[in-house]
C-alpha cells in the first residue's frame, strides 16, 4: 500500500505543479479556469488517497464540498465565458427594438 501511495502522491504533486504553470502562464482566461478545475480534482484526488492510506472516512465531506466548488466555478465561468445567443448583437448607434425592452407600442392602441 506505501507503494500505491508514494506513487499516487508522486503523480498528483506533479499535476499540481503543472496546473500552477498553467494557471501562471495562461494565456487565456478559460486556460486558467481549466487549469483550477484541474487542480481542484488532484487536491480531491489527493485527499482522496491519503484518506484510503489512512484507512478513515472523516474527509468524505471535505470531498463533498471540493467537488463542489469546482462545478460551481467551471460552470460559473463557462456561462460567463460564453456568447449571448438568444439575441442578436445591436449596434450602438441603433435603436433596440420593441420586443427586447418588453414594450409593445403596437398594442397600445393610441
Amino acid at each position: 500500500m506505501i507503494v500505491v501511495g508514494t506513487i499516487c502522491a508522486v503523480l498528483l504533486s506533479i499535476t499540481g505543479v503543472l496546473c500552477i504553470v498553467r494557471i501562471v502562464r495562461g494565456p487565456t482566461m478559460l486556460d486558467r479556469t481549466v487549469a483550477a478545475d484541474v487542480f481542484v480534482a488532484a487536491a480531491a484526488g489527493a485527499i482522496g488517497v491519503e484518506a484510503a492510506i489512512g484507512r478513515h472516512d472523516t474527509t468524505l465531506s471535505i470531498l463533498v464540498v471540493l467537488a463542489l466548488v469546482g462545478f460551481l466555478g467551471s460552470v460559473s465561468i463557462a456561462r460567463f465565458a460564453a456568447p449571448d445567443t438568444d439575441r442578436p448583437p445591436v449596434d450602438d448607434d441603433r435603436a433596440r427594438p420593441a420586443e427586447w425592452t418588453g414594450r409593445d407600442d403596437e398594442e397600445d392602441g393610441s
